[in-house]
């Protein structure tokens, strides 16, 4: 049998898993020379040889620079070959859409972002976030897409990517989103939660391979990713941190979801705009009734920026949200002990007035040695996080969980990878 007949059908040899191991040692960083390949697989130099020829033939790998000599002769360096393939980013928000392509090793090439309304639907809003891939595109080099990701504000069937029943957007239930972009990429496509793309963004940027960490995203809407020994807890059916509706106690204000009394309709970006514009009604002043006066929208945004401004209203709903926010995730403190708590969204982005107050209530509800070593920090707030993001979920499904299917052919398929796709 040929070698390529053995590599394609033979998935569970030695040779395969050596060789999908050496793969990824030079992708990760783990090891940049033949030698340091020896040392951390245990493999014999001829076989390091061998495997490490059969990974450049097939374009996976390319020799570097030389390395510095520890007495002998100079290591020749590996590199992975990221530039070989693209993978797409399309990030959707409530309000906007936010589209990248980057690199196999992550790296954000270019991107756009516009304003846009999720709840015009999805055939019109995937058509206008493809009409950017291909804006994008057409000023770079033509290379194959190799993945595809998607993040959406609402739940996902993360095993068929298409959306259940999401409160604010009409029309998308059960939309088979994954088919489009296929269709228009040819290349395997994952569809996620996007504050699940954030939480990824924060694995990649901390490199922590047992990293646990809760992304608690404020923004419009309400919702986290929970990262549980450096993976995504999705659940069984991808609710895992839809934490915007569990219920407020004594709450009767309605959600978008329909039913009453969630955490979103109380402290989420669209309930403070629709609490601060009632008492702008009745007559509160301030910066944020100068701004309503002079004709500018009130949004979670210009909430944040007046409360750290100092304005008494804004200051408020800022702090009555931080502490219901707070008291969630003491609940998930409690139940999932994370190392740290990444706080970001719109609404958060009012700094330590909205921290100090989460602090408070997560270290006044939770239990002391769940506490003990826990970290509460603000995001970065930096508006590639959610193609970062997306990036590495779509790098971590090609590369070690579904590697061994397709390695063999060079590149990703759709037939390959998602075979209940094809």
């Amino acid at each position: 049998m040929s070698r390529e007949s053995t590599l394609r059908f033979g998935a569970q040899t030695d040779e395969v898993t050596s060789l999908l191991r050496i793969v990824n040692l030079v992708r990760t960083g783990e090891a940049a020379t033949r030698p340091e390949i020896g040392r951390v697989t245990g493999l014999g130099r001829g076989v390091v040889t061998q495997r490490v020829d059969q990974a450049i033939d097939m374009g996976f790998l390319a020799d570097g620079e030389y390395g510095p000599s520890s007495g002998g002769r100079a290591p020749r360096t590996l590199r992975f070959r990221s530039e070989q393939g693209r993978i797409i980013v399309c990030a959707f928000g409530a309000l906007h859409i936010r589209v990248g392509i980057a690199s196999l090793d992550g790296d954000i090439v270019d991107d756009r972002h516009i304003g846009w309304d999720i709840a015009r639907g999805p055939a019109e809003t995937i058509d206008r976030a493809l009409e950017l891939a291909d804006e994008i595109l057409a000023h770079h080099e033509d290379v194959p897409v190799w993945g595809v990701a998607v993040g959406i504000p609402g739940p996902v069937d993360f095993d068929s990517g298409r959306p259940v029943a999401p409160p604010i957007m009409p029309g998308w239930n059960g939309f088979d989103m994954r088919r489009r972009f296929e269709e228009r990429f040819d290349a395997p496509t994952w569809v996620d939660n996007d504050v699940n793309l954030l939480a990824f963004s924060e694995r990649s940027r901390r490199q922590d391979e047992r990293l646990d960490l809760i992304f608690f995203k404020v923004g419009t809407g309400i919702g986290a990713g929970l990262l549980s020994h450096g993976r995504i807890h999705r659940g069984a059916n991808g609710a895992a941190g839809d934490v915007g509706h569990v219920r407020v106690l004594g709450s009767d204000s309605q959600c978008r979801c329909g039913k009453v009394g969630c955490l979103e309709a109380e402290a989420g970006g669209w309930a403070l705009v629709r609490d601060a514009e009632r008492a702008l009604a009745d007559g509160a002043g301030g910066a944020l009734a100068r701004d309503a006066a002079d004709g500018e929208a009130i949004t979670p945004q210009a909430i944040a920026i007046a409360a750290m401004n100092g304005d008494a209203l804004a200051i408020s709903l800022i702090q009555r949200s931080a502490r219901l926010v707070g008291e969630s995730i003491a609940a998930l403190v409690n139940m999932f002990n994370p190392a740290v708590i990444v706080v970001g969204g719109a609404v958060s982005s009012a700094g330590e007035v909205f921290l100090a107050e989460v602090r408070q209530r997560v270290y006044e509800l939770s239990l002391p040695l769940a506490t003990r070593d826990l970290a509460i920090v603000r995001s970065l707030g930096d508006e590639r996080e959610p193609l970062r993001g997306g990036a590495e979920m779509v790098r971590e499904q090609l590369f070690e969980t579904t590697f061994p299917r397709w390695f063999a052919e060079g590149r990703p398929t759709i037939r390959d990878v998602m075979p209940a796709a094809s």
